[in-house]
């Protein structure tokens, strides 16, 4: 079902001088059980058309392969607790800046690594350079996402992490739907994004991304978790 854009934000935007539409997709609450497949066809075929592109959020991807985790079930240990302070916190996602969330970052990238991102960050930070502890520590950890107050229960109180295998739950995808379209997983916030997999090469990559940079899905109880992109013709 189509929705209205993010609060504050147009559904047309124009990248090098040609316009798009973001189309947001409303959806039913998706959990753990459902099958991406089945909910994508279900919320999304009825609105493409041929040559449109389909972008998906990472978190409803992740969500149907069992990646969230109630936070009561996650125990934090305190090489956690010490890192998680030193996590800058904004009002568009809490990240790793809970002990929760700084625990699971640890358990899917590696203990190594997340301490070489700490590092890293400490030193660059010295010198007015912003983003490096994600830059090393991967898309797994940049993918993972902490409960906010906007978050859609029962997520308001479970750590999401980033989808396994991006890229091929997008072929998935794309082979499932009836017209000819690209399809690409996404994390699009409100200061930015990535395309974490998609059907196409980076350079396709690189332009979704621009043109959903302002984030017109929203990230609260819009429940949008996916959405068209249509050339203006």
């Amino acid at each position: 079902m189509v929705a209205e854009a993010n609060p504050g934000k147009s559904l047309e935007t124009e990248i090098d001088g040609v316009r798009y539409l973001r189309i947001p997709l409303k959806t039913r609450l998706v959990g753990p059980d459902d099958d991406i497949v089945e909910i994508v066809t279900t919320f999304a075929d009825g609105s493409l058309e041929d040559g449109d592109i389909l972008f998906v959020t990472e978190k409803i991807v992740a969500i149907t392969q069992g990646r969230s985790y109630p936070m009561d079930s996650i125990t934090p240990r305190k090489l956690a607790l010490r890192l998680s302070k030193y996590v800058v916190k904004t009002p568009y996602g809490i990240g790793l800046g809970m002990p929760e969330t700084m625990e699971m970052a640890l358990r899917e990238c590696g203990t190594p690594r997340i301490l070489l991102a700490a590092a890293v960050s400490a030193v660059t930070k010295l010198f007015g350079r912003h983003g490096d502890f994600y830059r090393v520590a991967g898309p797994k950890a940049r993918g993972i996402d902490g409960p906010t107050s906007g978050t859609i229960p029962p997520y308001n109180s479970q750590v999401v992490l980033a989808p396994d295998r991006p890229r091929a739950a997008a072929a998935r995808l794309r082979a499932a739907l009836f017209r000819p379209v690209d399809v690409f997983v996404v994390d699009i916030n409100d200061i930015g994004g990535n395309v974490l997999g998609s059907t196409v090469d980076r350079a396709g990559d690189r332009m979704v991304e621009r043109i959903l940079k302002d984030n017109p899905l929203g990230q609260g109880h819009e429940s949008t978790p996916m959405g068209i992109i249509r050339r203006v013709r």
